[in-house]
């Protein structure tokens, strides 16, 4: 069995990976309260509870979306916490939270999504939550003098931008769960992971 397959198909492998991620997470959330970025603090903060509604739920420490989905969130929510390249990390985050949810409604649901509609739906979600982000941007603007927002063109080009890093990853998940049946995905789960 390849490497990959391995780190994918443990149950605990994936379990660990992904609290590291949470903790990551939530370091994230503490550092930008610390730090004053609340906007960023709150956005991190949803996208925490998203990441530990499954296990809550089903009261099994075990029960992650699979790693990579969240590694790569968590990882461009603590390069944003920091203020590294805040732009491409918001688009990350924004995309793998759109991602995350559809996963999570697909796994951890009776909902049943063909993984070509998961990334059109994947898709469609990171351009709501985009718009959301833009929303909540503008109120932070206006209401806490920050400087999200500086002109319509680079409110377009934003949106363009994380639609495009939205589908890329879609296609990229899609290509890499069509490959290796994860533990987190709809398959791995038997009726008793289905139950609360």
């Amino acid at each position: 069995m390849a490497p990959l397959d391995v780190l994918a198909r443990n149950e605990s492998v994936n379990a660990g990976v992904g609290w590291l991620s949470t903790g990551l997470v939530a370091f994230v959330v503490v550092q930008s309260v610390l730090s004053g970025a609340l906007l960023w603090a709150g956005f991190a903060a949803i996208l925490l509870a998203v990441v530990v509604l499954p296990p809550i739920w089903m009261r099994d420490w075990r029960v992650m979306a699979p790693w990579p989905l969240l590694l790569v969130s968590a990882v461009a929510a603590l390069l944003g916490g920091y203020g590294l390249s805040t732009e491409v990390a918001g688009y990350f985050v924004v995309a793998g939270f759109a991602l995350l949810t559809a996963v999570e409604i697909d796994a951890f649901t009776s909902v049943e999504m063909s993984r070509r509609f998961a990334v059109a739906f994947a898709v469609l979600s990171t351009l709501a939550v985009q718009g959301l982000w833009v929303i909540a941007q503008y109120y932070s603007d206006l209401w806490l003098d920050t400087g999200f927002l500086h002109s319509q063109r680079e409110l377009q080009v934003d949106i363009v931008a994380v639609t495009v890093v939205g589908l890329v990853m879609g296609v990229l998940f899609e290509w890499y769960f069509g490959r290796v049946e994860h533990v987190g995905t709809y398959e791995q789960l038997d009726d008793t992971a289905r139950s609360p």
